[in-house]
C-alpha cells in the first residue's frame, strides 16, 4: 500500500481500494452477528458494538467512504491503537485458526489497520499532538459512558468492570479498579508512539 500510494492517491484505484476496504468491514460485521444469531449466542452483555475496537470497524467504513479528515484524526489513534491490541492479544476464547470467527475477527479489525494506513499514505492524511490529546479526552468520555452500560446490563465492555480471561497487557497492571488507571497510562503512552512516526517525518521536513 505504501509503495502504491501514489497510484491510489486519485482515480479509480482509490475508489475500488475504499470499496473492498467498506465491503470486507461491512460482511465481516454482518456475518458475525448472523453467526451469534444462527448459534443463539447473541446477547446485551456480550454482543453490542461497544468494545473501542469493534466500534473502530463502523467509524473506519464511515471514513473510508466519506473521507473524513476528523475520523481519521480520531481513528488513527484510537482505532488503530486498539486494533493493533485486539489483534495481539485476542479475545476468541477457544476459536483458533481456521476457525470462522477468528477469521472475521482479523479481517475486520485487519481491515480497520489497512484503513488508517491507506487514509495516511494514500490520502496524505496527518495526525497531530491536538488530535492525539482530543482523541484521549473522547476515549475517556466514552468509557465513562459505557461504565453506565456496563452497570446497568452486568456486563463488561471496554474491560472496565473485570479483566479479560484470555492473555491480556491488563493481567500486570494489577487488580481492579487500580488497572484502570494503568490501562489510562498505556492508551496515553500508546498514542504517542503511533505519532512518533509522523513527528519524525515532521521534524525531517
Amino acid at each position: 500500500m505504501i509503495i502504491l500510494r501514489k497510484k491510489l492517491n486519485h482515480g479509480r484505484p482509490n475508489r475500488v481500494f475504499r470499496y473492498v476496504l467498506f465491503i470486507l468491514l461491512a460482511v465481516s460485521q454482518i456475518c458475525y452477528h448472523i453467526w451469534l444469531l444462527f448459534h443463539h449466542a447473541w446477547s446485551l452483555k456480550t454482543s453490542l458494538p461497544l468494545q473501542l475496537s469493534d466500534l473502530s470497524v463502523y467509524l473506519a467504513m464511515l471514513m473510508v467512504m466519506t473521507k473524513s479528515k476528523k475520523l481519521f484524526a480520531f481513528l488513527y489513534f484510537a482505532g488503530l491503537g486498539s486494533a493493533i491490541q485486539a489483534m495481539a492479544t485476542p479475545d476468541l476464547g477457544a476459536y483458533t485458526f481456521p476457525h470462522f470467527r477468528y477469521i472475521v475477527f482479523f479481517v475486520s479489525h485487519g481491515c480497520v489497520f489497512l484503513a488508517c494506513l491507506f487514509m495516511a499514505s494514500a490520502e496524505k492524511y496527518r495526525p497531530s499532538v491536538h488530535a492525539l490529546w482530543v482523541s484521549v479526552l473522547i476515549v475517556n468520555l466514552y468509557g465513562a459512558c459505557v461504565f453506565f452500560i456496563d452497570r446497568v446490563l452486568n456486563a463488561n465492555y471496554l474491560y472496565l468492570m473485570k479483566k479479560p480471561k484470555t492473555a491480556s497487557l491488563l493481567n500486570v497492571f494489577g487488580p481492579w479498579p487500580w488497572y484502570l488507571l494503568s490501562m489510562e497510562a498505556a492508551v496515553i503512552l500508546s498514542f504517542f508512539i503511533l505519532y512518533i512516526p509522523f513527528w519524525l517525518l515532521k521534524k525531517r521536513a
